[in-house]
């Protein structure tokens, strides 16, 4: 079934040509574009909120599907609902519903029921869809309407989201559709907004459910707000940020009652990283060597060396790689090196399946080494450095903290090489891309 657009012509432009000018207005294409694992957006008409919209929006690295969590408003349908089949039509086009991935996340959730009533007239996902049009017009779609229930429900909703996600390989990216604070005075709604935006830049969703009881906060989306926050989590989020928030009265001048808008990214963990995190945890949990990827993505199909560092508390845990490639594929490298990290270090003992909630992991992926005539060529902030004497050899990543000179990077790796500083030396160089 198509599911038509029951607010066009009045929450933004009925014409094609109009609505693209507008949003071309609202979005900043020279914005710098993030990894994200979500977002949360407002969904008003596009005069009051679409500035907020177009300027999150603009910062998202985008993905072929985008999982759109919406309140309901209509009081239709299934409290719950997912649709798994169809397209969705805006003035822009039809948007298709991703099926495979609609249909993984129904059978992971105990929750969610197959209802397309509650979408029919309920425009928190519908406003949303110009948007990602405009940026990707193949853009696939799983619309979720959450209406009333409870917070345990609302984050089994977004651990099941994670799984299916997953267990699907694919790169998605999850939105809450939500306004904030509805018709109090500026101050008023402002206060209350930077409680709740506080509790979800901490990722907390029980603090956000907390807060949003106790001041009676009316965001309408704070169900999928919470599902956001339990999948981002599950799926390795690494922090948020505030893009832009402002209220109906930016727009109109009239302070005394106003809704307010907040556009948030929350960040995602690297795909090189997390798949560092997965090697280890599998690992170390059962002894089981992880798989490499069924679908690769653009940096883990190249052939190169790769060092796995893993901290704990901000302290190094275990650290290795190699010089360069080893295996088929960077994600294979990782894989491999992921685990030597985990367990052969011998500084350190073999990770235990206790310490890993305490675990933070980076990958840093090798270029090709480059011998250089003198350290005149070196940089110790750019250039990573191999020392080289017969078969012994020392090795030391750019740009660690406390080693500042090129002299101090040369006598580390002789010492990692077991080489004394007064022996003829070959100096290599080369350069990391770092993911955390």
């Amino acid at each position: 079934m198509v599911r038509n657009p029951v607010v066009a012509g009045q929450f933004y432009p009925g014409s094609a040509a109009e609505l693209r000018a507008m949003i071309e207005m609202m979005v900043d294409a020279k914005a710098a574009k993030q990894e994200v694992v979500g977002l949360v957006s407002p969904h008003a008409g596009y005069i009051y909120s679409g500035p907020v919209a177009g300027a999150v929006i603009s910062r998202v690295k985008f993905k072929d599907t985008f999982i759109i969590m919406g309140p309901n408003h209509t009081g239709m349908g299934k409290p719950l609902s997912i649709m798994t089949r169809g397209a969705w039509k805006t003035p822009l086009g039809e948007v298709e519903i991703d099926a495979e991935l609609a249909q993984r996340i129904l059978n992971a959730s105990s929750h969610l029921t197959e209802d397309h009533i509650a979408h029919q007239f309920e425009h928190s996902i519908e406003v949303q869809l110009p948007f990602l049009q405009y940026f990707k017009p193949d853009i696939k779609i799983v619309p979720i309407v959450l209406a009333h229930s409870g917070g345990e429900v609302y984050k089994q909703i977004g651990q099941g989201i994670a799984q299916a996600v997953k267990e699907s390989g694919k790169e998605v990216v999850i939105m809450a559709s939500s306004d904030m604070t509805h018709y109090e005075p500026q101050d008023s709604a402002q206060y209350k907004d930077t409680q709740a935006i506080e509790a979800i830049l901490e990722l907390n969703e029980d603090e956000l459910l907390k807060r949003v009881d106790e001041l009676n906060i009316s965001m309408c989306g704070y169900a999928p707000t919470v599902s956001l926050i339990a999948a981002a989590k599950e799926l390795g989020a690494t922090g948020a940020e505030l893009v832009k928030y402002q209220t109906s009265g930016d727009t109109t001048g009239d302070y005394s009652a106003v809704v307010g808008y907040a556009g948030i990214i929350i960040t995602a963990m690297s795909p090189l990283v997390r798949l560092a995190r997965e090697t280890v945890e599998t690992y170390t949990r059962s002894g089981r060597v992880l798989e490499t990827p069924k679908e690769l993505t653009p940096e883990m199909k190249a052939k190169a060396g790769a060092f796995v560092s893993i901290h704990k508390l901000g302290e190094l845990r275990g650290c290795i790689g190699t010089f360069e490639p080893q295996e088929a594929n960077v994600a294979e490298e990782i894989i491999a090196n992921a685990i030597r990290a985990a367990t052969r270090d011998p500084r350190f003992p073999p990770v235990d399946p206790d310490e890993l909630k305490e675990l933070d992991y980076s990958v840093d992926v090798l270029t090709k080494p480059e011998l250089i005539k003198d350290k005149s060529q070196l940089d110790p902030k750019k250039y990573g450095v191999i020392v080289e004497c017969g078969y012994r050899k020392g090795l030391l990543l750019p740009d660690l903290a406390g080693v500042d000179s090129v002299e101090r990077q040369i006598e580390i790796c002789c010492l990692k090489g077991g080489i004394a500083p007064d022996e003829p030396l070959k100096l290599y160089r080369f350069q990391v891309k770092r993911y955390k």
